[in-house]
């Protein structure tokens, strides 16, 4: 079995739901992990969140108080770039690991050497940590390639998966587990506040590198209101990077002779998809501009794009 795996958190703010993050790696069914708390809130929130749950003499534990507020994306890089085990996850400060997920993902690693990533499915939780269903999630499922079946993992890589993560991104970006030396350098592009990850798994199959995927959840997600993903759906920002992402990967894929996978991501309709599914909930909460803003987006592609 591979070595031990580090588990960083890129931490900026909520206490509480740090210390729950914490405690689902404390849980897990395996032992062989690290746990670092990369803080950016220069308000030394996580030491003092690890020194209350006892965890200060834990020689698995450990708090990097960044000099400065990194933001983000620079967080993220950051975090991988402490990583010193040969696999290493984000695990979002919100949200939780599932106590086999440690396990898992050794486990692939293990019986998947070539591959550079490896991720599963995750349960959806509220602000509260009640189990929610959301659609937009849940309809990822139908892009998912046809490889993957319920009990077996399965691979995404070449021409065939990049067409299905353009047709509907179905990689929960922190759920994923990275084999960090197979990066090479590669890190997540700070021109992104949104897709990011998107920008990242999409750049791996370009350039050869293959991920591999479980249908089993392991890994617990939370969509609140206070999320940057929430944040930057309400503004728009996030379709607008996904708008402009979709066209840089239709141009290198169709670089690369990728015709079928370019065209899947120039038409971006997914992104489409997605603005209209926000626009009809906009008009049920009779919130007529907004539904209108979204439906001109969907329609031009991007701001301002005739």
């Amino acid at each position: 079995m591979i070595e031990p795996i580090t588990l960083t958190i890129p931490y900026y703010s909520d206490p509480h739901h740090l210390r729950v993050a914490i405690e689902s790696v404390l849980l897990q069914d395996d032992d062989q992990w690290r746990l670092i708390v990369s803080d950016d809130s220069e308000r030394d929130e996580a030491r003092r969140t690890i020194e209350s749950m006892g965890l200060a003499r834990d020689a698995r534990v450990r708090c990097i108080q960044n000099p400065r507020n990194l933001g983000m994306v620079a967080n993220w890089n950051a975090c991988l770039d402490v990583t010193t085990t040969p696999l290493g996850t984000l695990l979002h400060a919100d949200d939780a690991l599932e106590p086999h997920y440690v396990s898992m993902m050794r486990a692939l690693a293990t019986a998947y050497p070539e591959a550079s990533a490896f991720f599963c499915e995750a349960r959806i939780i509220d602000a509260g940590g009640q189990e929610r269903f959301s659609f937009a999630d849940w309809i990822k499922r139908f892009y998912l390639p046809g490889n993957a079946t319920q009990g077996e993992p399965f691979a995404v890589c070449g021409e065939r998966g990049l067409r299905a993560i353009m047709a509907g991104n179905f990689i929960m970006c922190p759920t994923l587990c990275y084999r960090v030396g197979a990066l090479r350098g590669r890190r997540f592009n700070a021109q992104y506040q949104q897709v990011q990850d998107l920008d990242l798994t999409s750049r791996l199959l370009m350039d050869g590198d293959t991920l591999v995927g479980s249908r089993e959840q392991a890994y617990t997600y939370r969509r609140h209101p206070n999320a940057a993903t929430t944040r930057q759906s309400a503004s728009l920002l996030r379709f607008d990077e996904e708008f402009a992402l979709f066209d840089a990967v239709a141009a290198r894929a169709a670089a690369l002779g990728w015709d079928r996978a370019a065209t899947v991501a120039a038409r971006k309709t997914i992104v489409r998809l997605h603005l209209i599914y926000r626009a009809i909930g906009e008009l049920l909460h009779f919130r007529w501009s907004s539904a209108v803003r979204c439906v001109q987006r969907a329609y031009r592609g991007g701001p301002g794009r005739a």
